[in-house]
């Protein structure tokens, strides 16, 4: 919540609109995932499962890549920083689908 106030109110001067506007969406994505990294430490809590280790990891990776490449390019205006958001968000839907791999496998079992 501290950057999405940051970028709110210090960056909405000195940003143009587009870079503020990708600074917004790493707070977005940042915000969404620490949900799913709650997810994954209460399904570890309940089942002791390693996909639930495994999407957890796979979220605290993602958040670094992909929301920290969007607040650098949005901060320090560098494109190519762009090229390894995807990354990011390949490992955010590894990260979702280990822990829909862990639930289905203790949920059913």
């Amino acid at each position: 919540m501290a950057l999405g106030a940051f970028g709110a109110h210090a960056l909405k001067a000195s940003l143009p609109a587009d870079l503020l506007a990708v600074f917004e969406t790493g707070v977005r994505y940042q915000m969404y995932h620490v949900f799913a990294l709650c997810a994954a430490a209460w399904g570890w809590a309940r089942w002791q499962s390693r996909p639930f280790v495994i999407a957890g990891g796979l979220f605290v990776a993602g958040i670094v890549v992909f929301s920290g490449s969007l607040y650098l390019l949005a901060l320090t205006g560098t494109r190519w920083l762009g090229a390894i958001t995807p990354l990011g968000g390949l490992a955010f839907l590894a990260g979702w689908l280990c822990l829909a791999w862990g639930a289905a496998t203790k949920l059913r079992a």
